[in-house]
Parts: C-alpha cells; structure tokens; sequence
C-alpha cells in the first residue's frame, strides 16, 4: 500500500544519526530515500543492528564528494528530489560543492534540510559537539544538588531528527503547491532550548546511569568545581586532540577498541587534568583545540547565553503577545518562509467554528 509521502523522493547526504533518523521517518511513510555514503560507507555500519534500525527501506549509493566529479553525481541525483538533507558541519557541503546554492541551480523547488550542532549562525556555529554538550548547553543537564547525567537516549539527535522530518514535510507540501523551495537550518541545541524552555521549571527526569562508555564523554569537575561537558566517542581525531590539549602524553595514539577496554584507567586520566584547571581555562583549551565542549547551564543560563539570543531561539521582544519574555521560539530556520513570530494568547472559546468552516 502507498504511505503517506508516496512520490516524494529525499536525497539523504547524513551519516551517523541526526539526518538519518529524520530520513528514516520520512521512509517509513512512503518517501523514496536515496542514501549517499562517502567512500567505505556510514561509520554507523560498525553497528549494524543500529545503523539497520536507522536506513531500513532506503536505497543506497556510495559517492566520494572529495574525489573529481563526486559533487557532480551527487548534484545529479538532487536534480530528481524533492528533498536534500545533510548533517555536515556548516560551510562544509558548500565546499564540497552540494550546498543549498549548488543544488538549488539544478533543483529551483527543492527543500534543503541542514541539520548542525548549534546551527548555520551564532557565535557557536563552528563548535564541534556531540549530544551530551548540546543537552548542557541548552539548560537539559542543569545540575540539581547531584551529578548532571545524560539521558540513556540521545535526545539531541532523535529529537532533532523529527524536527527536520517534520519540517521537509511541511515545506515539501508547500513547494509542491507553489513551486517555491525552503532553505531549513536545524541546530540541536536549538531544539533542545526550545524544549528546556517549554517545561520551565520542571525538572527533567534524570536517567539512573550514564550513557557514555567511553573516555573522554561525560561530565567533569573543574579546579573551581564547575561542571564541564565533553563529547569525545569514536572519533580518533578528537582523542588525539584531547590528549594534547590535556598533555597526556602518550595517548594519542590509543584506537577506540583499547579506549572502550581501558576506559575507566583513561577517564581518570582526563578527570584528573582537567580537576587541576579552572573552568574558564579548561573551556578555553578544549575549544583552542577543536574539542566537543560546552558549559552546563540552568535554564536561566540558557536563556542568557548569547548564541541562543543570536540565532533567535531565545525571544527577547514580541510586540502583541502576552507571552512572557524571554520566550523560545520556534526549532528550526527557514530561509524562504520564515516561521511566525509570537502573537497573542487566545481566550476561551473565542473563535466561533463558522470562521473556521468557512476558510
């Protein structure tokens, strides 16, 4: 039987999880999803029951965008989609030769889904990062007189994911009436706001144990006692990164099959450097080298960080509303239709259903 997106045909350029959920979503309610893997595939295929659960019902071709004429074959598969969604880290599918612009040259109605870290603007859009700093950033790990733990799922990705199903649907149906494409900029962390700020002080049920199994992912403790996160997984690159940053020397070279088998030896290792700097120190090394970090901050902190207020997830000013400010807005970007500013709080029953009825 058709689902409900039978005929419309997504060009999925994701690897790992973000993207890929969003995409799988869109399969399993009938789109046609082309899967684009770089040369040796997704990295998620060292997990196959994992990367099975994420690409069932989609079709696959390998394409090497840094090799001559790779973008070319991509920018030729685009030319017949509906959708193009990438999880690159922002400038980068524009120096690969797929971004929105590429792609829009072949495609004029296309929706071009991007899903990053913190987003295509802001002060942080090119901070790595990996799902336990976006929950810190956005107010998700606020400590409450306890050790901050990341959630058992990594909520950033997955919800960040529907996000970006969500909103190609939306745009598909509206390119599909009109002819006009949609540039949509998801940021993980974005989402996540949106949501911390939706509970207000409600505090997020906490898992009882830590999902991360690997040095180097996690919460530590500062010399001051601040709380920092770090999200080094299976990245080689950000390992050796880490243990120059923090002199561990002699490490560098550990492959990610010896870091899960000594991984608490390893852990303690960075526990104990980063214990012997301050919080501002630290912060300020880890990203001098590139590293996947960020302060845990209450909701209150989040609501004040200043790529929050420049990217606009955080509102500081809605003429006509009565909600109170700051507020969170909507998740994601889009560059074409922009999403509505907030307007005011509807009374009771106020609508009659003729208005209604009659649209």
């Amino acid at each position: 039987m058709a689902g409900l997106l039978d005929g419309v045909r997504v060009l999925d350029l994701g690897i790992w999880r973000p993207v890929p959920y969003a995409t799988q979503l869109l399969a399993e309610m009938g789109a046609d999803v082309l899967k684009v893997e770089p040369a040796g595939g997704d990295p998620m295929r060292v997990f196959p029951q994992l990367f099975a659960v994420l690409n069932a019902n989609k079709r696959s071709v390998v394409v090497d965008l840094k090799a001559p004429g790779g973008a070319d074959r991509v920018l030729a598969l685009a030319a017949g989609a509906d959708a193009v969604m990438e999880g690159f880290r922002p400038g980068v599918a524009d120096r690969l030769g797929v971004g929105y612009k590429a792609v829009r040259a072949v495609q004029p109605s296309v929706v071009y889904c991007s899903v990053s870290g913190y987003g295509a603007t802001g002060p942080m859009a090119q901070v790595p990062g990996h799902d336990i700093n976006y929950q810190a950033l956005s107010g998700v790990l606020s400590p409450r007189g306890t050790k901050p733990m990341a959630a058992s799922i990594p909520v950033g990705d997955l919800g960040a994911g529907m996000t970006a199903a969500m909103s190609v649907v939306a745009a598909v149906l509206r390119a599909r009436g009109t002819g006009e494409g949609e540039h949509i900029d998801i940021g993980i962390a974005d989402v996540l706001a949106t949501w911390t700020g939706a509970v207000g002080a409600i505090v997020p049920r906490r898992s009882p144990r830590a999902m991360n199994g690997m040095p180097g992912y996690g919460v530590y403790r500062t010399a001051d006692g601040t709380l920092l996160s770090l999200g080094v997984l299976m990245e080689d690159h950000f390992w050796a990164a880490l243990c120059r940053a923090l002199g561990l020397e002699g490490m560098e070279s550990v492959g990610v099959v010896e870091r899960v088998q000594r991984k608490e030896e390893l852990d303690a290792l960075v526990a104990g450097a980063l214990a012997a700097m301050p919080a501002e120190e630290a912060l300020a090394l880890l990203e001098a080298h590139d590293l996947p970090v960020a302060p845990i901050l209450s909701r209150s902190e989040m609501l004040e960080h200043e790529h929050f207020r420049a990217r606009g997830t955080v509102i500081t000013e809605a003429p006509g509303s009565d909600v109170a400010l700051p507020a969170l807005g909507h998740p994601a970007r889009y560059a074409v239709h922009p999403a509505r500013e907030l307007g005011p709080v509807p009374e009771v029953d106020e609508a009659a259903e003729g208005s209604w009825l009659a649209r």
